[in-house]
C-alpha cells in the first residue's frame, strides 16, 4: 500500500484533519459568548409577560382596535425588559422612570414622522446625544435613555394614531400594565426580596467559613467564596438601604433587617483572618452550620431551636470568629422575635463596633446621600464627564448615519436600522463589537421563526395565542445571553409590527437587510472609528482600586482607626474590584487582541482582594490581642501599594508570561470556563502559590502584617517593570 500512496494517503489524512478543523472552527470568543450562561427561570417574569403582551391584543381585537393593542402590547415589551429588580419598591422607580422618559421620545418622534428628511434626522441624532450622555448616570438612567431613544425612533419611523398624544399614553399604559401585575404581590410579600437577600448574604458567608484555613490547593474555591460573599453583601445593602431612603421615619421590620445584614460584617471581616493563620486547619463544622442556621431564621422570620454549641476557639482569629458569631446569633435571635436589637457590649471591639453600627450609626456603612446630592452628582456627571460626552456624541453619530439612510437615501429603509443601531451600541450592556455580532446571528434566528408564524398562522385571534408563548420565551432566555434575547424578542416584535402595518410574510427580509444594515453601522461608526473601543480599562480602573487598598492599609492601622469608615472603606474596594471583575468580563467578549490583553490583568485582580482580605485579617487580629505593627512597617507596605499603582498605571508595564500549558491543570472548578479566563486562572494560582505557602505557614506569634506583605509580594511578582 505504500507503493501506491494509499497508506500514506490515509496517514496524512488522519493528521491533517485535526489541524483543519481548528481553522475552520468559529473563534473561541465567539463560542464563548454563544454559550447559554446557566441562569434559572423566571417563572413570575414568564407568566408576567406572557399575559401582558397577550391581553392588550385580546382587548384590541374585542374593541376592533388592534392598532391601540399593539401599542399597548409594544410598551409592555419595553417595560419587561427594565423589570429585572427583586424589590417591590424599586420595580416602581425601575418601570415608572423610564416609561416617562419613553413617552416623551414617542411624543417627539410622533411630531417629526413625515416632516421631511432632514428634520427627523437632526432631531433623532439630538435625542441620541441626550440617551448617551444621561446612560452614563447609572442603571435606571440607562434604561431610560435607552427608551427614550428608542421610542423616538418607533414614533419617527412608523404611522401612529393620531392625536399626537395617544400612542405615549397607550406604550405608557403598556408599561404600567407590566408594573402592576410586578406588584400584584406586594401586599403579602412586601419585604420578602429584601429578607431573602440578607438570607442569602449568611449562606454565602457559611460557604466562605467552611473553605476558610484550608491548604493552598483549595485557595481558589476560598476566593470563589469569597467573592460571592461581597456580591451577595453588595446585593442586600442595594436593597435594605434604597428601601430606607423611601421610607420616612424609623420603620421598626426594617430596623431589624438591617441590623441583622451589619452584623454580618465582622464575620465577613474574621474569615480572612482564619484562612491566612488555621495553616491548612479549617473551621470546625458547628461555625458555618451556625451561620445557615441563622439565614434559616432570617428567610423565615422565626429564630428556630436554641442556640447552638460553639467549640471553643483556640487561637486569636478563631475568637474573632466566635465572639462575631456569639454577637450574631443574639442579634438575629432577637430581631426574629420581633425586638428591635441594641447594643450589647461583648469586651471585643469587633463586637463593639458592630454594635454600634446596628444602632445610631448604622448610616455610616452606606446609606444613599440626599436626593438632592445624588442629583446634583449625576448632572455634574452627565454635563461635565468626557465619558458622558464621548458615548453621547458616538451614539449621536451612529443615529444620525443610520436615519440618514433611512430618510434621505432613495432607497426604501424601515426604522429598524436606526432601531438595531439603538440597541447595539450600549456599551455599559457589553462589547459594541460582540453585541453587534450577536445581534445578527439572533435576528436571523429570530426572523426563521417569525416566517413561520407570519406565514403559518391566520391573523386574528391566532395572534393572542401565539404572543401568549413568544412573550413568555423574553424573560426565560434573556439571561442566557444577549443572541438569545434577541433571538426570542424579534418575532415579538415583527408580530407587533405587523398588527400595526399589515404587511405580513413580506417584513421578514426586509426586517433582515435592515438588521445587517444597522449592525454594521454600529460596528464600522461605533467601534472601528473610536480606537479607544479596542483598548480594555481594566487596567487603569485597577490601579485605582490598588491605590485606595494602599489607603485602606494606612487608615487600618493609624491610632484611634475609625472603625464604621474602615467598613465603609473595606466595602468601597470590594465594589471597585467588582467593577473591574464586569469590565474584565466585558473585555473577554472581544476579538483578540483585546481579548488576550485583558487576559493578563486577571491575576492582579485576585491578588489585591487578596491583600484586602490580609490587611482585614491583621486588623482583626490586633484587635484580638496580636502586637500592633510598627508605623515604618505599615509606611513599608503603604509605599510598596503605592508603587504598585503607578506601575499598573504606567506604559512600562509588562505581565509576566508563564506555562500555561503546565499550569491548566490548576484552573479552578468551572463547568464552562472562557477559554481566556481559564487561562488567567491558571496564571493567577501559579503566581500567587509560593505567597500562600508562606502565608499559611505564618503563626500568630509573627507580626500580624507577616501575611499582608506575603501578598503585597505576590501582587508586585505578577506586575514586573525596569523600576519596581
Amino acid at each position: 500500500m505504500s507503493d501506491n500512496g494509499e497508506g500514506d494517503d490515509k496517514t496524512n489524512g488522519g493528521t491533517e484533519k485535526p489541524d483543519r478543523s481548528p481553522r475552520l472552527a468559529p473563534p473561541a470568543w465567539l463560542l464563548a459568548n454563544l454559550r447559554p450562561r446557566p441562569a434559572p427561570v423566571p417563572r413570575a417574569a414568564v407568566v408576567r409577560a406572557s399575559v401582558a403582551l397577550a391581553a392588550p391584543l385580546a382587548v384590541g381585537l374585542a374593541t376592533d382596535r388592534t392598532d391601540y393593542g399593539a401599542l399597548v402590547s409594544m410598551g409592555a415589551l419595553f417595560a419587561i425588559l427594565g423589570d429585572t429588580a427583586d424589590a417591590y419598591r424599586m420595580r416602581i422607580f425601575n418601570i415608572a422612570l423610564p416609561q416617562l422618559f419613553g413617552a416623551v421620545g414617542v411624543t417627539i418622534g410622533t411630531l417629526v414622522h413625515g416632516q421631511g428628511g432632514w428634520l427627523a434626522v437632526v432631531v433623532l441624532t439630538l435625542v441620541a446625544l441626550v440617551s448617551g450622555m444621561i446612560s452614563s448616570i447609572g442603571a435606571v438612567a440607562s434604561v431610560s435613555g435607552l427608551l427614550l431613544l428608542i421610542n423616538a425612533v418607533v414614533g419617527a419611523g412608523l404611522r401612529l394614531p393620531d392625536p399626537w398624544w395617544l400612542a405615549p399614553l397607550l406604550l405608557s399604559l403598556g408599561g404600567l400594565f407590566v408594573l402592576a401585575l410586578s406588584l400584584l404581590a406586594w401586599p403579602l410579600r412586601g419585604r420578602e426580596p429584601e429578607r431573602a437577600a440578607v438570607a442569602r448574604t449568611y449562606r454565602a458567608l457559611a460557604d466562605l467559613l467552611e473553605a476558610a484555613g484550608r491548604t493552598p490547593a483549595d485557595s481558589g474555591t476560598y476566593d470563589t467564596k469569597r467573592q460571592a460573599v461581597t456580591d451577595a453583601l453588595n446585593h442586600a445593602y442595594d436593597l435594605v438601604l434604597a428601601r430606607r431612603a423611601r421610607e420616612h421615619g424609623r420603620s421598626a421590620g426594617l430596623v431589624r433587617l438591617l441590623a441583622q445584614l451589619n452584623v454580618v460584617i465582622p464575620l465577613v471581616e474574621a474569615t480572612p483572618a482564619v484562612h491566612l493563620t488555621a495553616g491548612g486547619r479549617p473551621l470546625p463544622a458547628a461555625v458555618p452550620a451556625a451561620v445557615r442556621e441563622l439565614a434559616d431564621a432570617v428567610a423565615t422570620g422565626r429564630p428556630g431551636g436554641p442556640p447552638p454549641e460553639l467549640p471553643v476557639p483556640g487561637t486569636p482569629a478563631e475568637r474573632a470568629v466566635d465572639t462575631a458569631l456569639r454577637h450574631a446569633t443574639a442579634v438575629v435571635r432577637e430581631a426574629a422575635t420581633g425586638g428591635t436589637p441594641t447594643p450589647t457590649p461583648t469586651g471585643s471591639s469587633t463586637a463593639s463596633a458592630t454594635s454600634t453600627a446596628t444602632s445610631d450609626t448604622d448610616d455610616r456603612l452606606g446609606r444613599p446621600d440626599a436626593l438632592r446630592v445624588r442629583a446634583r452628582r449625576a448632572a455634574r456627571a452627565v454635563l461635565f464627564s468626557a465619558a458622558s460626552w464621548r458615548y453621547g456624541l458616538r451614539l449621536a453619530l451612529c443615529i444620525g448615519l443610520a436615519q440618514a439612510l433611512v430618510s434621505l437615501v432613495a432607497v426604501p429603509r424601515s426604522y429598524w436600522v436606526a432601531l438595531t443601531v439603538t440597541f447595539i451600541l450600549k456599551p455599559d450592556y457589553g462589547s459594541v463589537f460582540s453585541r453587534a455580532v450577536l445581534r445578527a446571528l439572533g435576528t436571523v434566528a429570530g426572523l426563521v421563526v417569525a416566517a413561520a408564524v407570519l406565514s403559518a398562522t391566520p391573523r386574528g385571534w391566532w395572534d393572542v395565542v401565539v404572543m401568549l408563548v413568544l412573550a413568555g420565551i423574553v424573560p426565560a432566555v434573556s439571561a442566557k445571553g444577549y443572541a438569545f434575547q434577541t433571538a426570542a424578542i424579534t418575532p415579538v416584535i415583527l408580530l407587533i409590527s405587523d398588527t400595526l402595518n399589515h404587511e405580513g410574510f413580506d417584513l421578514v427580509l426586509p426586517r433582515f437587510v435592515d438588521s445587517m444594515i444597522g449592525c454594521a453601522i454600529a460596528l464600522v461608526a461605533g467601534y472601528l472609528l473610536w480606537p479607544e473601543s479596542w483598548h480594555t480599562r481594566v487596567g487603569t480602573r485597577l490601579a485605582d482600586a490598588v491605590d485606595d487598598t494602599a489607603e485602606y492599609v494606612r487608615s487600618a492601622f493609624a491610632p484611634g482607626a475609625d472603625q464604621p469608615e474602615r467598613v465603609r472603606q473595606r466595602r468601597r474596594i470590594y465594589r471597585e474590584l467588582s467593577v473591574v471583575r464586569t469590565e474584565f468580563q466585558r473585555a473577554l467578549t472581544e476579538p483578540p487582541p483585546t481579548g488576550t490583553r485583558a487576559m493578563t490583568w486577571w491575576p492582579l485582580v485576585v491578588a489585591v482582594e487578596r491583600i484586602v482580605d490580609a490587611t482585614t485579617a491583621a486588623r482583626v487580629r490586633i484587635d484580638h490581642g496580636a502586637r500592633p505593627p510598627a508605623p515604618a512597617e505599615v509606611a513599608g507596605v503603604e509605599r510598596q501599594l503605592r508603587e504598585l499603582a503607578a506601575a499598573v498605571r504606567s506604559s512600562r508595564t509588562a505581565v509576566r508570561a508563564r506555562d500555561r500549558a503546565q499550569e491548566r491543570a490548576r484552573v479552578r472548578p468551572d463547568p464552562h470556563p472562557h477559554p481566556y479566563e481559564a487561562e488567567a486562572n491558571a496564571d493567577t494560582d501559579a503566581i500567587t502559590e509560593a505567597a500562600n505557602a508562606h502565608t499559611h505557614a505564618e503563626t500568630d506569634e509573627r507580626s500580624p502584617l507577616a501575611p499582608l506583605r506575603h501578598e503585597v509580594g505576590a501582587a508586585r511578582a505578577i506586575v514586573s517593570t525596569t523600576w519596581l
